[in-house]
């Protein structure tokens, strides 16, 4: 089982397929694969920079990817149904079964209304999801339908996640225009995510900070 044929599973594909079809009618943000793609990499990046060997980043690019598969079925409760259904996946495969453990058990944590960082890869995966902020993120439709979550992707227009293992810190470096988006509004729909980054860190023995606009707010 390597993050190589995780990506290109057909079924796992569909999942995501179907999934984002129907948080794009709920009206939240793109949940493709490009977003896991996106914090399969980061999480594996984050571990790198932390020490953490080739084994636990192939383990964390797998939870990576499939970490919203749960989508598919509803939206609540989504970490949970995901982890059953990656369960389900990856017995099929030559994944190890403690292994499997792991992946299953760090999706299902990956939800920051029920979920915990137990171990380092999951705290990778929490961070990972929970930075992923940008504008590209928001679907097209006309400005005037934006809700809140979009109104905030939107406004950001650039992102950094910086890992700086030589002064134990985690930062995420935001630029947001804040004509189109307030900081009491990035923080009505974030700041229970970031508190949930900052938990994640201490897992990696680290430091989570937020820099906006140029000002440490976290």
């Amino acid at each position: 089982m390597k993050y190589s044929e995780i990506l290109k599973n057909p079924e796992i594909i569909e999942y995501y397929e179907k999934g984002n079809q129907i948080l794009g009618k709920l009206g939240y943000t793109d949940h493709s694969t490009t977003h896991t793609r996106l914090v399969a990499e980061r999480a594996a990046k984050i571990l790198d920079a932390f020490g953490y060997g080739e084994h636990e980043q192939e383990l964390a690019k797998v939870a990576g990817f499939m970490h919203d598969i749960g989508n598919a079925i509803n939206r609540r409760h989504h970490a949970e149904y995901g982890a059953i259904i990656a369960n389900e996946i990856l017995r099929d495969t030559d994944c190890d079964m403690k292994d499997r453990v792991q992946i299953v058990s760090t999706i299902a944590n990956h939800d920051e209304s029920t979920g915990v960082a137990a171990d380092p890869i999951t705290a990778a995966i929490i961070i990972a999801d929970k930075t992923d902020v940008r504008r590209n993120r928001v679907r097209e439709r006309k400005k005037s339908a934006f809700d809140i979550h979009d109104r905030v992707n939107y406004a950001v227009t650039s992102t950094e996640l910086i890992c700086d293992d030589d002064n134990d810190k985690i930062t995420l470096v935001l630029t947001i225009d804040e004509e189109i988006c307030t900081m009491y509004d990035y923080f009505e729909i974030f700041l229970s995510r970031m508190m949930m980054c900052s938990r994640a860190a201490e897992v990696l023995d680290a430091k989570f900070e937020l820099i906006v606009n140029d000002q440490k707010v976290l």
